[in-house]
């Protein structure tokens, strides 16, 4: 091992509980991956619950997905020179009183302040979460920590969302936020527990993570995310519809879709990871590739239901491994600002959320039905494989030599300089 992987090694202690660690911080994914999503399932109740019609209670949503947007880089920035420890029990604490808040709120515009204040943490921690995982993890196998790490989703696609809602159903809507309120807190109580101090990096500085800002790859990485994985989003937002309208089956027959789609999230997490340990950039175009072919196969296959099954499966899978992989990049491309470059991914992921969204509506709307979004989000996938291959073009110029980008050298021995090595 070169000897900035034997310093890295001497410097960051492992955890005592190494398995108890990387459950933390999978934790912290469910219960954010479940806040996220659990108000689409009980928004009539939302609605009933605060005196709104169901489009305004919606709007929560909307309020969720701008905190993700807006306080995923603002945190990133402002935390810069904390320990990562200590950020992500920041921000799980941070999340928790958000969605303790949601709970309690007593009227509509309170609900709307507390949702934008929950989703402030989510892109931070997802992305302080995965550097942490890298910082802990053995050369060579960063696309491996990283992948399990973000599992927190699927899991919370699987188990999490439908659970919360049907408490939230059983039990009243607020008693799905309080259930995120819990799972909080045992995340922040398994994180001052399990994961190890690790040491602070002097060189990371405010001044250090905004030049993210500046790097060309960094950008064009997180508009492959916004523009490509908004086609992913094009064609889920309305897979309700699609199922009943399209395929023909009953509404009870949603829950399968979903199901398949959170297990295919899990399975694709797993392999992303091993994919990204072989090749961040090749990894980062199959997947995109693979769910541009995948959504348009969605469009086809979805009016037979066991076609539609494999091919949502399918979509599900390519999704995982590009976001995965994007990840990754982003930790590649960043140089010194490793908080601002990871946290971002997810600010992009959800502008990607609003995008899909809002196309797939727009089709829907003009008439095309309800295979249109699949469609658009065909199309949405391509222009994400064309920013992608600029971004390999402007490498090849400043790389020639080789394919992926050249590891720091072993005389820079920072954690930050030792995580892009390890994911090189």
């Amino acid at each position: 091992m070169p000897s900035g992987g034997s310093c890295l090694a001497r410097r960051v202690p492992q955890p005592r509980h190494a398995t108890l660690a990387t459950l933390a911080l999978i934790l912290g994914g469910v219960a954010i991956g479940t806040t996220e999503f659990v108000t689409m399932g009980l928004l009539p109740d939302i609605a009933a619950g605060v005196g709104v019609d169901i489009p305004t209670a919606g709007h929560t949503i909307s309020a969720y997905a701008a905190g993700v947007v807006i306080g995923a880089p603002l945190l990133a920035v402002l935390a810069a020179t904390w320990p990562r420890k200590a950020l992500l029990i920041g921000l799980m604490v941070a999340f928790t009183v958000g969605n303790a808040l949601s709970a309690v709120a007593p009227t509509y515009g309170l609900l709307v302040a507390s949702r934008f204040i929950a989703g402030l943490p989510h892109g931070a921690f997802f992305g302080v979460a995965a550097l942490v995982a890298v910082d802990l993890a053995v050369r060579g196998q960063a696309g491996r920590a990283v992948g399990k790490v973000m599992l927190g989703i699927p899991i919370a696609n699987v188990l999490g969302v439908p659970g919360a809602t049907w408490l939230g159903q059983n039990l009243g809507w607020r008693s799905a936020y309080w259930l995120v309120a819990v799972l909080g807190v045992a995340t922040v109580a398994l994180l001052g527990y399990a994961v190890p101090h690790l040491p602070r990096d002097r060189s990371r500085t405010v001044r250090n993570e905004l030049s993210a800002l500046t790097s060309l790859q960094v950008w064009l990485t997180l508009g492959v995310g916004a523009v490509g994985f908004g086609g992913m989003f094009a064609m889920y937002s309305y897979i309700a519809p699609t199922v009943t309208e399209v395929t023909g089956l009953p509404a009870s027959a949603v829950p399968v879709f979903l199901l398949v789609f959170g297990l295919a999230g899990f399975v694709g997490n797993l392999l992303a990871g091993r994919m990204g340990d072989w090749s961040v950039i090749r990894s980062a175009v199959i997947g995109m590739a693979g769910l541009g072919i995948s959504l348009a196969l969605f469009a086809l296959a979805a009016p037979y239901a066991v076609p539609a099954l494999v091919v949502l499966f399918l979509v599900s899978l390519t999704a995982s491994v590009l976001v995965i992989n994007l990840q990754l990049r982003l930790m590649q491309v960043a140089g010194t600002a490793q908080t601002l470059a990871a946290a971002s991914n997810h600010a992009a992921l959800n502008l990607a959320n609003a995008l899909g969204a809002f196309v797939g509506g727009l089709v829907i709307a003009a008439g095309w039905g309800y295979t249109a979004p699949s469609w658009v989000g065909a199309g949405l996938a391509v222009l994400g494989l064309g920013i992608l291959a600029v971004s390999l073009l402007v490498h090849r110029r400043d790389h020639p030599e080789r394919v992926t980008l050249r590891p720091l050298g072993a005389a820079d021995s920072s954690p930050d300089a030792q995580i892009v090595a390890k994911v090189t």
